[in-house]
Order: structure tokens, then sequence, then C-alpha cells
């Protein structure tokens, strides 16, 4: 699946990804391939990114939205600290 975190600076990530863990305003939650449509609140927290491969990256979110629909994971990032 595609993924793209933005914060209102930049574009931090943009890539292919096969898991994404999120830190959720209620709790910690993860996004699969072929995930069912979403839109959720982000709250502090690292943000784990899975790629082919098992290579993860680890980036430290200030809050924000995530949208996934059609295999697009599009994450609106208060801040971002890789």
């Amino acid at each position: 699946m595609n993924l793209q975190i933005i914060t209102p600076d930049k574009q931090v990530f943009a890539g292919e990804v096969v898991a994404v863990t999120f830190p959720g305003s209620e709790g910690q939650f993860q996004v699969l391939d072929n995930h069912a449509p979403l839109v959720s609140t982000l709250g502090l927290g690292s943000l784990v990114v899975e790629e082919a491969g098992a290579i993860k990256q680890s980036f430290s979110i200030d809050g924000g939205v995530v949208e996934v629909l059609n295999n697009n994971v599009l994450v609106l990032a208060e801040s971002v600290v890789a």
C-alpha cells in the first residue's frame, strides 16, 4: 500500500509499505494491505512504518489525522521527528 506522511512544512515520507502502526488518540492500531476505509485522529507517540523486507522506520508525532482509502494511507501530522 502507498503511504504519505505530511506536515505543514514538508513531506516526511512517501512510498510503498506493508504495515503501519499508529498512536491513535484512543490507543495504538495497525493498518495492513486492503484495510477497510478509515479516518482517525492521532495522538502523541511513535508511528512505525514497515517496508518490504522487514525494514522498519519510526517517527515521533505530536498528533494529527490519518485517512485510509483503497490502499492509500495519508497522514497529516502536526510535527514529525524521524
